[in-house]
């Protein structure tokens, strides 16, 4: 970022709305996020699907792109948020969602997706999932640490969900 770049309250910032897709704040600074191509909003929308089929029976309330404040001075965007068992009451999340997702871009850096998984697990969010549409691979994330999915499947636990990757790339 240019050290010229002027810095803006939390209150303007979530005055804000941008025609060309939400941005992120990160203590003062208003950081665009990198768009996703054609695979990046495939896989999205097949999480969203897969979410809301289960809202009934596991009570999955999915959200995609959705302002959460991970800390006072930082919020963040992921591509796809979920909690369990109830909504979250309030136009800006600030409580822990039960998964976060992020899905790769052309453009993300693996500096600044590392320092995405950090402050979803320290804000408290279980579990972090992160999927490569290019190569069709997925990781998942938690306190304990953080591993590839071997077998091509991304868990949660307490509830258990899971999805195949397969399933999230369409032929």
């Amino acid at each position: 970022m240019p050290s010229s770049q002027t810095l803006i309250s939390v209150a303007e910032y979530l005055a804000a709305s941008y025609s060309d897709g939400d941005r992120e704040y990160i203590e003062g600074r208003v950081v665009e996020r990198n768009l996703g191509e054609k695979g990046h909003s495939r896989v999205q929308k097949q999480l969203i699907v897969f979410f809301a089929a289960r809202e009934k029976t596991v009570g999955t309330f999915c959200f995609p792109e959705q302002r959460v404040q991970v800390k006072r001075d930082r919020f963040r965007v992921p591509d796809v948020c979920v909690y369990i068992g109830q909504e979250p009451d309030e136009e800006v999340f600030t409580t822990p969602p039960f998964l976060v997702v992020e899905i790769l871009s052309p453009r993300d850096t693996a500096s600044s997706l590392q320092n995405k998984v950090e402050e979803y697990l320290s804000f408290g969010v279980p579990f972090v999932w992160v999927i490569d549409p290019a190569s069709r691979r997925g990781y998942i994330h938690t306190a304990d640490g953080s591993r590839p999915a071997k077998d091509g499947v991304l868990r949660t636990a307490g509830p258990e969900i899971e999805t195949p990757l397969a399933s999230l790339f369409p032929a």
